[in-house]
Formats: C-alpha cells, sequence, structure tokens
C-alpha cells in the first residue's frame, strides 16, 4: 500500500478523540434480494443513494455498461442500486473480487471486537460531532520557543557550502548581513534548475515571486526590523498547497492546469515569518507515492533508487540542498516513508498542529502537515513558526508545546522497541536518557485495516465526481488509488462507522500502554506508521547511518543507502521528540551528509544551470 498524504480543515483532536465538525448524514439501505456477495451485507453508504432520492426510483445512468447481460444479473442490479452502475463488468467483477478478499474479512474483524449491546456506549466511534463554529474563546496562543543564538558563523566561500548550512546558520548570515536575501535566493534557484530535472522533484519554480519576497526581506532589515530565524530563508512547498497565481496540480494530470486562488494558511504563515518561496514540489499523483504526471522522483543518494512519497520532492530537495527546508504532508507514511529513503531529518506533528486550509483533501483525521530539514533544530523552527490556530480548520488549535529547547532530557524516561538500532539507544543513554526496554500494546488485530477503511472512504467522497466521470482511467499508478476507491465504493456504512469505534479503542489502548516520555524504533514499520496515524501521534524521522548499495556501478560509488530511525512521542508532546533528536544529533553528524547528487553512472551528465530568466506567473 503506497504511503500517501493530504488535509482537510473539519475536524479537531482532544482528549485522544477526533472532533468532526459535520459528519457525513449515512443513510442504511436494505439491499433487494441479490446472489451478489457484494451486497450480502445488506448496507451501503448514502452518498451512493442521491440519485434514487431525486427521482424517487431507482434508475440507471448508464445502461450498457451492462450490455449484454441479462437485466436479472445480480452484479448489474446490485451496482445499479448503488448508483454505480458507469463501471465496465469487468470492473464490477474486480471490485466483487476486492470486496470478498478485503472489505468483507476486515468489516467483520472491526465488528466483531467492538461488538456490544448497549448502544454504543462502549467503545465509542472516536469521531464525535462537534457543533462550535469557532473555538478560539477557549484556547490561549501558544508561546513561542526560545531558539539558540550562534556566532562566529561567517560565509563560505562556495555556494555548495552554503546550500547545506542549516536554517540557524544561513539566519546568522542574513542576520550579520553577509549575504543578502536575494543572494540566498538565486543560489537555490540555480540548484532546482540545476538538479530538479534530474531527481524529476520540482513542479513549478516560483522565480518572480521569490525575488518579490527576498527583496521585501532585505528591505525589512535594511529598515532595522528583523522578522526572526526564518527571515529571507528559502524554501519550497509539496504542489498540494495552493499558492495564489501559481499552478497546483495535486501532482495529477487531471489537474495539472488547475490554479487555486488561495493563499494557504502555511505559506501565510511563512509569508509572516519572513520565509522566500522558491518552488512548488512534487507530490505522488493524488498524494500517493512518487509517480506523477511528470514522471517518478528520484532519490539523491542513489540515484537508480526512487523517492517514495508522496512528499516526494519535499524529500528529495531537502536532501539534495535544492532547499533549505520544505514542507511537506501526511496521512498515512507520507512524510515518514521519503525522509527516510531520502536520509533527510522531518517532523510528523501531532493531528491537529498546524492549519490546512488551502492543501489538498484526502482524509479529514488524518492528514498532518510537517516540515523536511537539515536538522532537528530547524524542524523545531519550522515548527513554530507554522503551528498554531486555523480559524478555517476546525481541527486545528493552540497546542500548548513546551519549549524543546529548554526541555531537561536527563529526566525522560525513554523506550526502545526490539527493531530499534542499538547505537541510537547508546547514544542518548550516553546524554543522560533513562533508555528502558518496550513494547506498545493493543488489541485491535489490524491497525492497516481501519486506516484502509477510514483513508479509502474518505477520499472517495473527495473525489467522487472525479471517480464517476471515469478520469480515473488515466491515473498514473492504475494498482493505487483507481483499484482502493472502487473497494471503497461498495463498503457498508455501518462498517465505516464500526471501523472508527475500533480505531478509538486503538486510541485508548496505545494510550494506556504508552508508560514512557517517549519511544524509539523503525520508522517505516507499516503498521507502526498505521497506528501512529489513527491515534495522531508525533514522530520525528532522524538520519542514524548508511550501507552499501546492492548491485553498485562501480566499487567507487559514493551512492548509499541511508539508514533512519523514528522518535515517537504522546500526541501534544512534540518538543520531547524534537529535543531527543537534537541530542543525538549534537554527538552524530550522519545528518551533515551531503548525497552523491553528480554520481548518476556512465554517460549520463547533469544539465549545465539555466540561463536565469523569470517566468511569468501562471
Amino acid at each position: 500500500m503506497c504511503p500517501r498524504t493530504g488535509l482537510l480543515h473539519s475536524t479537531r483532536f482532544s482528549s485522544y478523540q477526533f472532533h468532526v465538525q459535520a459528519l457525513l448524514l449515512f443513510f442504511v439501505y436494505g439491499a433487494a434480494a441479490s446472489s451478489s456477495q457484494l451486497l450480502s451485507e445488506n448496507r451501503i453508504i448514502a452518498p451512493d443513494f442521491v440519485a434514487l432520492m431525486d427521482s424517487g426510483r431507482l434508475h440507471s445512468r448508464n445502461d450498457s455498461k451492462c450490455s449484454g447481460k441479462s437485466d436479472d444479473d445480480s452484479l448489474c442490479r446490485g451496482f445499479r442500486m448503488l448508483d454505480a452502475d458507469f463501471f465496465s463488468y469487468d470492473k464490477m467483477l474486480e471490485i466483487e473480487k476486492a470486496a470478498k478478499e478485503f472489505n468483507i474479512p476486515t468489516i467483520r474483524s472491526n465488528r466483531k471486537l467492538v461488538a456490544s449491546a448497549n448502544g454504543g456506549l462502549e467503545n465509542p466511534s472516536s469521531l464525535v460531532f462537534s457543533s462550535a463554529w469557532n473555538h478560539d474563546h477557549a484556547e490561549e496562543a501558544s508561546k513561542r520557543f526560545n531558539y539558540p543564538s550562534l556566532s562566529g558563523v561567517e560565509r563560505p566561500k562556495s555556494d555548495e557550502d552554503i546550500a547545506f548550512m542549516s536554517i540557524l546558520e544561513l539566519g546568522q548570515l542574513i542576520k550579520s548581513k553577509q549575504i543578502t536575501s536575494k543572494e540566498l535566493a538565486r543560489i537555490f534557484l540555480d540548484r532546482l534548475k540545476r538538479y530538479g530535472p534530474v531527481l524529476e522533484s520540482v513542479v513549478t519554480i516560483t522565480e518572480e515571486l521569490a525575488y518579490e519576497q527576498a527583496k521585501h526581506a532585505d528591505e525589512l532589515l535594511a529598515q532595522g526590523t528583523y522578522l526572526g530565524p526564518l527571515h529571507g530563508i528559502p524554501y519550497g512547498l509539496k504542489d498540494i498547497i495552493a499558492v495564489p497565481h501559481y499552478k497546483t496540480t495535486w501532482g495529477s494530470k487531471s489537474f495539472k492546469d488547475q490554479v487555486l486562488d488561495i493563499e494557504a494558511w502555511v505559506y501565510k504563515r511563512l509569508k509572516s515569518a519572513g520565509a522566500v518561496l522558491l518552488a512548488k514540489l512534487v507530490t505522488g499523483s493524488l498524494a500517493c507515492d512518487d509517480i506523477w504526471f511528470g514522471g517518478r522522483t528520484r532519490n539523491p543518494w542513489n540515484i537508480e533508487e526512487y523517492s517514495t512519497g508522496s512528499s516526494a520532492g519535499s524529500a528529495a530537495c531537502t536532501s539534495a540542498g535544492m532547499v533549505p527546508f520544505a514542507i511537506g504532508s501526511e496521512t498515512a507514511g507520507s512524510i515518514t516513508y521519503p525522509a527516510a529513503r531520502c536520509g533527510v531529518t522531518a517532523l510528523r506533528p501531532t493531528f491537529g498542529t498546524v492549519g490546512r486550509t488551502g492543501a489538498m483533501s484526502l482524509s479529514e483525521s488524518l492528514d498532518k502537515l510537517g516540515p523536511f530539514c537539515r536538522n532537528a533544530e530547524d524542524c523545531a523552527i519550522v515548527l513554530d513558526a507554522i503551528r498554531g490556530k486555523d480559524p478555517d480548520d476546525l481541527s486545528s488549535r493552540n497546542i500548548p508545546l513546551s519549549d524543546p529547547f529548554a526541555v531537561d532530557i536527563t529526566k525522560l524516561n525513554v523506550g526502545y522497541l526490539e527493531d530499534a538500532e542499538m547505537d541510537v539507544v547508546q547514544k542518548l543513554q550516553s546524554k543522560g536518557v533513562n533508555m528502558v526496554p518496550f513494547k506498545l500494546n493493543y488489541t485491535v488485530d489490524s491497525a492497516q485495516g481501519i486506516l484502509n477503511v477510514t483513508l479509502d472512504v474518505d477520499v472517495l467522497a473527495h473525489f467522487d465526481e472525479w471517480h464517476r466521470s471515469g478520469q480515473d482511467d488515466d491515473y498514473e499508478a492504475q494498482d493505487q488509488w483507481p483499484l482502493e476507491l472502487r473497494r471503497a465504493r461498495v463498503m457498508p456504512a455501518v462498517d465505516y462507522v464500526q471501523a472508527q469505534r475500533a480505531r478509538g479503542k486503538l486510541i485508548r489502548d496505545v494510550r494506556d500502554s504508552f508508560k514512557v516520555d517517549a519511544f524509539v524504533g523503525n520508522v517505516t514499520d507499516w503498521e507502526r506508521v498505521c497506528i501512529g496515524n489513527l491515534v495522531g501521534m508525533p514522530v520525528i524521522v532522524v538520519p542514524t547511518g548508511f550501507k552499501k548499495i546492492s548491485d553498485a556501478p562501480s566499487d567507487s560509488t559514493r551512492r548509499r543507502t541511508t539508514i533512519t530511525t523514528g522518535i515517537y512521542a504522546p500526541p501534544e508532546h512534540d518538543h520531547i521528540a524534537l529535543a531527543l533528536a537534537m541530542a543525538y544529533q549534537s554527538v552524530t553528524d550522519h545528518h551533515k551528509q551531503r548525497p552523491p547528487i553528480d554520481d548518476l553512472g556512465p554517460g549520463d551528465s547533469i544539465p549545465n544551470p539555466p540561463t536565469k530568466t523569470i517566468p511569468p506567473r501562471q
């Protein structure tokens, strides 16, 4: 299953529950007698009955899809009742098979887990309706972090060295006027143009906007106004995040010319902090995997390997020194997987920490935005700039995070899982952290099953018209969203809600099992990725080493496979994960290594830097 990500703005995480501004009304409709296994559960989701309610009778939009079949054919009649007979008969058979192999076993497992006769008093759903339109009155603004100060930072002689400096270091160069924001923008724009085509990691370069914002940053500094550590710092945005006048393609050929006249919340926050947007970076198509309408994003550490996704461009461009930091997003692995593959430090924050207005929607109770950076200090700086209450995203809130730069890690009890790297455990112990063996206990059979039911149905609701119109036939990877959305269309409403009840039980199990302040372990374990996203817990991905690649093109190759670990904390304790990551990186230098972007292979050459021209906005 592909890691994926995206956003909506209608939920709110509180007390380990997800509050939904408007939970869709589900109608339960008894299916007519049919021998089809698809409808044997006798329940279907309400949106598929809109057409039936419009006319007051069952009808078919396209009988030709079942042409050659008897009007009494159970499969055709079943899909006609779902107002879903726009599928070809072969696809109907495919969906029937998927329902037998996945839907039914999964929903029966969830139903058994939460079965009770007390009207939902036990194991209530994690989706809870809230009629409040604004929660600001109940919240106080979170205090900003106190950043460490640097002194004695001098401008390197080469642009290459500048490209791999941290945010704090670049900020010191700007603040001390050793470099201007405009110069910095030019350095990184050249790298985006030079390496973007090689890695297939850049969708749109926002050069005109970048120079406008850089000029403004320089003018403010000349007037004596310094906005903070992101003042004049270049960055990139995953191309699910809207910026006025520029295309927001969602990585899909269906939307490759789309321009949204919206300022996404996270873009507004970064603009107010003085950051300079250089580019919209690749997202896998509709925020899934690393395949997009322009190709497939590659890993800077091994050009023959792909980056994974869906925050493919954010990870690859940060890793290759094409931007100092980037914003990505995660619904199920889209920050953790590409960060691990490309060897960068990245934070998936607590659900609800960062507002998502203006970003593409996939699943209202799973989606999160987070930073890809050079190190954990940079992640803390970017998180501080983008966190807080978004008035148009009722799931977001002012989470009272403590200052990660002030955490006393010697007072922490940190668990390590069986698959944790012992070198990481030992390094943290050397910093005074109390490390103890740990196991995360829960009774749910399959977190992946709960996540699949939740995510697939939510995505189908968001892309229903796209799916009905047949545009999924042109989707870039047919074994991904098209296959899963067909399966989701026949998911019973009752069992979608039952999956949320099973999710609620998982959340409570994890909460009760979390007897440590944090834990470390393999960050790409798929079941753990599912659990982390269903619960909404934060994790920071930290580079911890390298190993040789298999089938190396030569003995002298500099290509390597990155090794990473995850530091997990309970929801609303992102500062603990950040503090532990900073402690680890204070005694290691894996995060400071540079990928061999020029090491392509025999006969392959990187294009010369393009002519510096400023294209018109689109």
